[in-house]
């Protein structure tokens, strides 16, 4: 199903026992996160979606942790599970498109329905019942204070949207927020990312619009590594199967969703940068201050009775890490259409994203296991993965106490191990310098003739069939 706005999702979780409302009162500072933390590594009914709706000094409820589960993350993208994302996807796309990888991803963008998916302009938004452009301020937000040694308070969920100064293509993408005064935001869009582009593009001040909330499709989008030339509104279109309702900003010319619960209006001085940070961040340490852009508001509008989205990153598993395993799941057709031979993926929340990618293979000739590694750090975003792990087919990449025995026993590090030198992410503080660093491919498959292995590879223990099945059917007669 598709969710019209943020309450919409907020009204179904609860239906579904998912969300719990905490009344009691409870600080924006460090308290909520602490909440939020134990709440998040629970397992089972106890990790649900949180409501906190008295904040100490603000008349705004905080959601946190609505996206923290795999049932709630599915849910929110209008399915049962996430490996239906990418059965959709997969119908969208076939390996035997002509043209090379790059061609296929430019096509892709043109096989999503646009009459149903394509963004619809309105002229009246609730995102702008209030409007404050007189004196704008940040001051009214209950935003977090999430770590004890960050920088200052932090808006972590947001849409951010710009627009390429060259060729007027939109993006939206989302990027943590130091609050540095009531008027003034750090901007932290990190050199791989699309906002990121566009300021190097610029030449004068560029417009920026931050959206907090909106239908939960919309915020997903903001956080999927899309291939270029894919718009995030209309791919969110697409999951939500209808258009997303945009309207346009009172101080700049952008579009931000209608639906929004709150939208903070401004600009970035291509020339300018502060002091950010450090920050309390996904990898389970302290990212680093650095110089980023300035984010200048020139208006906020809101709903009347907002409600202030916001997640804690930390170490995972956090709320964050399921953001990650909905574009796991949805870009592996398109890992395929490169690399045929891909039979599964899988980021494990231990590598928090970037720093393990475990993927089994059909194996056909020699070296096909690095030809694979190579290309995958080819791909996109995927070059900032630090470590591949290459398993066969049939072993299975969720299955992390496997993984671990086929990457320990099937190698032997002079012939197996591939190491070499890229780009890694800006959060990665193991580096051998900011952005640059080694990487490692493992070859975890069976090796064989292929491999020019001159001793017989062993066969794996295996009970036979017969006594599995005869096991089986006496299971009772065994009193176990």
């Amino acid at each position: 199903m598709a969710f019209t706005d943020l309450r919409d999702f907020v009204a179904h979780l609860e239906q579904r026992g998912r969300l719990r409302r905490v009344t009691a009162e409870v600080s924006r500072d460090l308290e909520i996160t602490e909440i939020v933390d134990r709440v998040s590594k629970t397992r089972g009914a106890g990790n649900v979606a949180l409501l906190f709706e008295r904040v100490a000094g603000f008349d705004m409820p905080v959601l946190v942790n609505a996206f923290g589960a795999e049932d709630r993350m599915a849910l929110a993208l209008g399915v049962t599970r996430l490996d239906e994302l990418g059965e959709r996807v997969a119908k969208l796309v076939d390996a035997r498109m002509p043209g090379g990888f790059a061609d296929k991803l430019r096509k892709l963008g043109s096989l999503i329905d646009v009459a149903r998916a394509a963004p619809r302009s309105v002229a009246q938004a609730p995102c702008q019942e209030v409007v404050e452009t007189a004196a704008p301020s940040l001051a009214g937000l209950p935003v977090l204070t999430c770590w004890p040694d960050d920088g200052g308070r932090y808006i972590t969920l947001p849409a951010v949207f710009t627009r390429d100064p060259t060729t007027g293509a939109r993006n939206v993408g989302m990027y943590r927020l130091q609050v540095f005064d009531d008027r003034t935001l750090g901007m932290h869009w990190q050199t791989h990312k699309g906002g990121a582009e566009h300021q190097h593009r610029a030449t004068a001040r560029m417009p920026v619009a931050i959206a907090l909330g909106g239908d939960p499709a919309v915020i997903y989008a903001a956080s999927a590594p899309l291939p270029p030339g894919l718009d995030e509104i209309m791919f969110a279109g697409w999951l939500r199967g209808r258009g997303v309702e945009m309207v346009r900003c009172r101080t700049n010319d952008l579009e931000v969703p209608a639906q929004a619960e709150i939208v903070l209006e401004g600009w970035v001085d291509p020339a300018e940068q502060r002091r950010e940070g450090p920050f309390g961040d996904h990898t389970g340490y302290y990212s680093l201050a650095r110089d980023y852009p300035v984010f200048h508001l020139t208006a906020v509008t809101r709903r009347a009775r907002p409600i202030y989205p916001t997640t804690i990153v930390g170490r995972p598993p956090q709320e964050d890490y399921w953001l990650g395993k909905a574009t796991e799941r949805i870009f592996l057709p398109i890992m395929r259409l490169m690399l045929p031979e891909i039979v599964d993926v899988n980021m494990p929340a231990e590598g928090v994203f970037h720093n393990l990618v475990i993927v089994s293979i059909r194996k056909r000739y020699p070296g096909h296991a690095r030809k694979v590694m190579q290309a995958l750090w080819g791909m996109g975003l995927m070059m900032l993965a630090k470590t591949i792990v290459v398993v066969s087919e049939h072993v299975n990449v969720h299955d992390l106490s496997e993984v671990a025995w086929r990457a320990t026993g099937n190698i032997d590090p002079r012939r197996d191990l591939v190491i070499l030198e890229g780009p890694m992410d800006d959060l990665d503080h193991a580096a051998l310098r900011h952005k640059f660093g080694g990487k490692l491919g493992v070859d975890a498959t069976e090796k064989g003739p292929l491999d020019d292995v001159t001793q017989p590879w062993p066969d794996e223990i295996r009970m036979s069939e017969e006594i599995r099945e005869r096991v089986t059917r006496r299971w009772k007669d065994y009193g176990l």
